[in-house]
């Protein structure tokens, strides 16, 4: 769970995933330790599936009974689920090949969501907010929907799918997986999807704030508690366990 950090990244004076994780694995390892993860996170941003990678000159031993030591070492709000050996050039962020995120909205008023989804209160046309994602696998160039400060070497990203559902308890759950992601990316893409789904703007409109490469063309950035990264994709000769 993302609420209580900073992201993923260890930023100065602030609480954040990398920092926790590096901290018990030294402690368990008795060494010092750099960690590499997958990708940066938004402050509040939570993560299912989230991937790392680390060197080490201890032998781990057994995988199942170092998982449960490092468990009893990480805060509550962490847990590693697995671990396994990979050649020394691999890369947790270099190597992987898509990232998928969920997001989630709820329509009624329900405080134990608060953390979990975000709450609109006018209906929305899940049918015109799918339309206007789909179109999202026709384009390259995001920066509409990036963060306006921030250095990158390109705007581009490949969207392979871009899509709304209504679950069994009502909650609508916005999926989305891309090669790569602009920081902020997603929620600036859900804001202005909400937007469609208000009606407040149309199709037509939608794909002209993406072409106009202007952040401040699109929707408001919602919420990151609603956010969770939960799938992150590697080669397949590369996830196996030795």
């Amino acid at each position: 769970m993302g609420k209580k950090y900073c992201g993923w990244q260890i930023q100065p004076d602030q609480p954040s995933v990398q920092e926790s994780l590096t901290k018990s694995l030294e402690t368990a390892l008795q060494e010092k330790i750099e960690l590499v993860g997958s990708g940066r996170t938004d402050t509040g941003v939570h993560a299912k599936n989230y991937i790392a990678h680390f060197s080490c000159e201890t032998p781990i031993g057994d995988n199942k009974q170092f998982i449960f030591k490092l468990n009893t070492l990480l805060p509550k709000d962490i847990a590693l689920h697995d671990m396994w050996k990979v050649h020394e050039d691999a890369h947790a962020r270099f190597d992987a090949i898509s990232r998928s995120y969920t997001y989630w909205v709820t329509q009624e008023k329900n405080p134990f969501l608060l953390d979990q989804a975000y709450y609109v209160k006018r209906k929305l046309n899940v049918q015109l907010m799918n339309q206007a994602a789909s179109e999202l696998k026709n384009y390259r160039n995001f920066k509409a929907f990036s963060k306006v400060k921030t250095q990158v070497y390109t705007y581009n990203c490949e969207v392979s799918e871009a899509k709304w559902k209504v679950l069994e308890n009502g909650i609508l759950e916005f999926n989305i997986t891309a090669n790569r992601f602009l920081r902020n990316m997603v929620r600036a893409i859900v804001g202005t999807l909400i937007e469609v789904g208000l009606e407040k703007i149309n199709i037509k409109d939608f794909k002209k704030i993406v072409e106009s490469e202007n952040r401040s063309k699109a929707g408001k950035s919602v919420p990151a508690e609603a956010l969770c990264l939960y799938q992150v994709t590697y080669p397949k000769e590369l996830m196996k366990h030795e």
